[in-house]
């Protein structure tokens, strides 16, 4: 056999056989060159792209431009202004250093250059084929700064056009390498869009950080579970910095950005030594977000090791990887301590009744797979299903003396049905029995015509209310009178016609959220968390609210609904509106000072204040003070509920200074806003503790209500007929989703 003849290839060809191992695709000519736009000092830098980069490709950059007199030789190969020596390549501290960027690029498309330096009176602008220079370079109008343009690339190798994916996906690379870039030069700005397009699908500011970059392109769920890493060792002459994602956080596919002396590389080892970390944390088969720079001294580390410098060599690798690697453990063993769980106001979904959801067991078989539903949508709760515990008084302790209380029939503002079911269940004197020493409640019965169910009612349309005038009242004490009650004897409900409160009704009617009031209507109580927290379902939902502040919103609405219908709740004894000034005062809440005089002086002003309000006050809110400055009565708001005395001193003194006595709507409003916050569950007012309400109880010689008990059976069933809660309990915290089924079952799979 002959042997083969060597020939010296053609220069055109060699260029060729080097610019596809330089540029294997769009993404690595746009890294070339954004790396060339930050090596020239720029601080803004934008990427527009057709078809995937095969068609156009065109990057603008604000940096220090190229010289007129570079322009002949920019576009040939080994033509730079990093290197000048093989030396210098210990010490290279910019991205390019061979001068083959441009050059390859130019004999596999065509390229223009358009650029201004600082000192030049104008741009100039050529145009290059297989690194030679078309024409020389021509004047024209410009910005600081150099524009590259890129058209059909790989227009002479068809092959390697063929075998590239599809435009989309090629512009997805593109939008990641830009990305990986943006968040590693916090500082600069970077912006990528398709030709034609006004918006970019990523932009990032030039006074953004790293964190501001991070979760402007990956979004909030990494942002807020990151960590900051950072470690370094003289030793071994290197640094690191950036930023883990903690336990909480995990993806199906590894996030790494690695970045050493400011290159975009990758690192297998370090890689597989930083997962090894998180496999003891994270779910099977998820991984963690990491963005790491790690910095070692120039002359230990080898750039020339690749055509498109993805990778680099460094020495003492193994020990630098084992010094990242136990710190990143340190941190995350440091985060696992305490888990933090984020919670987002969510509203409910569509409106879905448990009939919709919940399918019957004899379904036939053959209504199809689209009929079934799957474990993660079942509904296994139905909001209509009642307790015993409802039925059930909480245990009272054997009473010594007879009560006092003087207890009226049903005054609430539900339906008949529901008043005669509320007199069955539950024994109101026996309810109220744990406050009896204090407490002497009367109530009247009001005239009730309306019928159907009031759980399903509207809430934006509410009921007339139902509460009772004082001038018929018909009192029952101990059990004389029960059942002596006829209709003869009950007065007809009060129509108001003020236009103050038809507008704070009518506001509070535009104010209301339908979802939300269909979650409330529909809920199932799950329990008490604190006496300021509770859990409920709703649908496939576990949602926790705010009790004082929805318990405050529902008396506010009462207040205003009822306005003038109120039944009493009468003190046994009168409580001096002088003392009850004078404990205010003494409180620090309140705020006294001695600038403000005298205690004694103030308090005698706030008793003398409020008797001239007294007509008033009996007349619109059942609120009693009798001729010698005492507090005789308070209006009953709701059925079975009596609010926490102990903040009664606080509201006399805030009825004198937070009320706004001169505007009749301001007045009307100001006043159910303070009243509804003394009615409302109270953390503070609450005895939590087990031990010391049974203290409490032996003390006062009887037994009052479990808290927990009113909350579910008072205040929650209030809620579904009474309280139409406003829009912004979406975006204040009152209402938080916490969990639900579907997500849940997504955990258990990943476990």
């Amino acid at each position: 056999m002959m042997a083969g003849v060597i020939r010296r290839l053609d220069e055109t060809v060699v260029n060729r056989i080097a610019a596809g191992e330089v540029i294997q695709r769009p993404a690595n000519a746009i890294k070339e060159m954004i790396e060339n736009c930050l090596d020239a000092k720029s601080t803004s830098i934008h990427v527009t792209v057709k078809d995937g980069g095969l068609k156009l490709i065109q990057i603008q950059d604000n940096g220090t431009g190229i010289r007129k007199e570079d322009m002949e030789i920019v576009c040939e190969r080994f033509t730079t202004s990093k290197l000048q020596k093989f030396e210098d390549l210990t010490a290279i501290s910019t991205y390019g250093f061979r001068g083959e960027a441009l050059a390859s690029v130019s004999h596999v498309a065509h390229v223009t250059i358009t650029t201004k330096t600082a000192d030049g009176k104008c741009a100039y602008r050529a145009s290059y084929c297989d690194g030679k220079l078309k024409a020389p370079p021509k004047p024209c109008a410009g910005n600081q700064g150099t524009q590259i343009t890129v058209e059909d690339l790989f227009y002479n190798v068809s092959t390697r056009r063929k075998a590239l994916k599809s435009a989309s996906e090629e512009y997805a690379k593109i939008v990641e390498i830009i990305s990986r870039y943006a968040i590693h030069n916090s500082g600069k700005s970077f912006a990528v869009k398709k030709h034609g397009e006004t918006v970019a699908d990523v932009r990032t500011l030039a006074n953004a950080s790293t964190v501001d970059n991070i979760r402007a392109i990956f979004g909030n769920a990494v942002c807020r579970e990151l960590i900051e890493v950072g470690c370094e060792d003289p030793n071994l002459a290197f640094n690191v910095k950036g930023y883990v994602s903690n336990a909480n956080y995990s993806v199906k596919k590894c996030i790494f950005l690695l970045f050493i002396n400011h290159r975009l590389v990758e690192s297998s080892a370090l890689k597989k030594a930083i997962e090894a970390v998180y496999a003891a944390y994270l779910p099977k088969n998820t991984h963690p977000f990491l963005y790491l720079s790690l910095e070692i001294a120039p002359h230990n580390i080898d750039v020339n090791v690749h055509p498109t410098k993805h990778e680099v060599h460094f020495l003492h690798e193994d020990s630098i990887v084992e010094s990242v690697q136990k710190h990143i453990e340190s941190k995350l063993l440091g985060s696992n301590s305490s888990r933090t769980y984020f919670t987002q106001t969510l509203l409910p979904g569509p409106a879905i009744s448990s009939d919709d959801v919940l399918k019957p067991a004899s379904s036939s078989a053959a209504a199809g797979a689209s009929d079934r539903v799957y474990a993660h949508q079942m509904v296994r709760t139905d909001f209509r299903a009642q307790k015993l515990d409802a039925f059930l008084q909480p245990a009272n302790k054997t009473q010594t003396e007879p009560s006092e209380l003087a207890v009226s029939e049903c005054g609430s503002s539900r339906q008949p049905e529901q008043c005669d079911m509320d007199m069955q269940e539950l024994n109101d004197a026996d309810l109220l029995a744990g406050i009896s020493e204090d407490l002497d409640i009367e109530d009247f019965m009001g005239d009730v015509k309306e019928t159907g169910d009031s759980e399903n009612s509207s809430l934006l349309n509410p009921p007339p209310r139902k509460r009772h005038r004082i001038g018929s009242d018909v009192e029952m004490k101990d059990d004389e009178g029960a059942g002596d009650t006829t209709d003869a004897s009950v007065p007809k409900r009060r129509i108001i016609k003020l236009t103050s409160i038809k507008e704070l009704r009518s506001e509070i009617s535009e104010q209301a959220h339908k979802g939300l009031q269909e979650m409330l209507q529909n809920h199932s109580y799950v329990g008490c968390v604190n006496p300021q927290w509770a859990l409920v379902q709703h649908q496939t939902k576990l949602y926790l609210l705010n009790t004082t502040k929805l318990s405050q919103e529902l008396f506010y609405q009462i207040l205003i609904y009822d306005f003038g219908n109120f039944g009493v709740l009468r003190l046994s004894t009168p409580a001096p509106l002088y003392d009850l000034a004078m404990l205010a005062l003494e409180s620090p809440e309140s705020g006294w000072t001695e600038d403000d005089g005298p205690q004694e002086g103030l308090a005698q002003y706030i008793v003398e204040f409020l008797k001239k309000k007294s007509e008033m006050l009996y007349d619109y809110f059942s609120m009693e003070i009798d001729e010698e400055g005492n507090l005789a009565g308070l209006p009953l708001l709701l059925d079975n509920y009596i609010p926490a005395l102990e903040g009664l001193p606080m509201f006399i003194l805030r009825l004198a200074t937070e009320v706004n006595w001169d505007d009749e709507k301001e007045c009307f409003e100001s006043f159910s806003r303070e009243c509804s916050m003394f009615y409302s569950i109270r953390k503070q007012y609450i005895l939590e503790d087990p031990a010391l309400l049974e203290q409490q109880t032996e003390e006062l010689g009887s037994s009052g209500t479990s808290w927990k008990w009113t909350i579910e059976h008072v205040v929650f069933k209030a809620f579904r007929t009474l309280l139409a809660p406003p829009k912004h309990f979406t975006e204040d915290g009152s209402i938080l989703q916490i969990a639900n089924l579907p997500d849940l079952y997504k955990v258990f799979e990943r476990c």
